[in-house]
């Protein structure tokens, strides 16, 4: 069996399961998270645990196995703590604005970027310039942290951009002048 898939799913106290055919439904103090798993896999609610089951030791199964059970957890965990990323902005004017539909960001166009976070997404700005992405899906929470980087990349010469706190721009040294002839 699959070492990651064969492991229940623990439910912590305030957080119910309810599985309808294919469908699995976690209720917990930060909101609620519906998933559809796949048609050959099964889910059981024993005691205070989710168990994932798979029909057979096909390749595929197995993969299957240790995804959806990773999937289950993650829901889980967003109900219960909730999922956060945390992006900054580098460069001379570049800001985040907080708006009602999301937040609007000022990088270096002609024009402010407003961006509308998705349901169930929260964006704060802290300091015009460190913007925190926070939800119960895990998949969402990454997604429009994403989306936002995409609007202004971190470029390698400067290093102007929106980037993900932590990580690492490599640079670039720029062009140098030719010795006269």
């Amino acid at each position: 069996m699959s070492r990651i898939g064969r492991r229940p799913v623990p439910l912590p106290a305030g957080v119910t399961a309810r599985v309808e055919g294919r469908q699995i439904t976690v209720k917990g103090p930060r909101g609620e998270i519906s998933r559809t798993i796949h048609p050959e896999l099964t889910l059981a609610l024993h005691d205070n645990t989710v168990a994932v089951e798979r029909p057979s030791d096909e390749d595929r199964h197995k993969a299957l196995h240790g995804l959806t059970r990773t999937l289950v957890a993650n829901m889980v965990e967003g109900v219960t703590k909730g999922f956060s990323k945390s992006l900054e902005i580098q460069g001379v004017g570049y800001k985040a604005e907080p708006k009602p539909f999301g937040v609007q960001v000022t990088v270096g166009f002609s024009h402010p970027v407003p961006y509308h976070a998705p349901k169930g997404i929260k964006i704060s700005v802290e300091n015009n310039v460190v913007m925190k992405v926070e939800g119960v899906n895990k998949e969402l929470v990454g997604q429009v942290a994403a989306e936002l980087r995409a609007i202004r990349p971190p470029e390698p010469y400067k290093g102007k951009g929106i980037r993900y706190v932590g990580e690492q721009v490599r640079r670039k040294a720029g062009k140098t002048a030719q010795a006269a002839k």
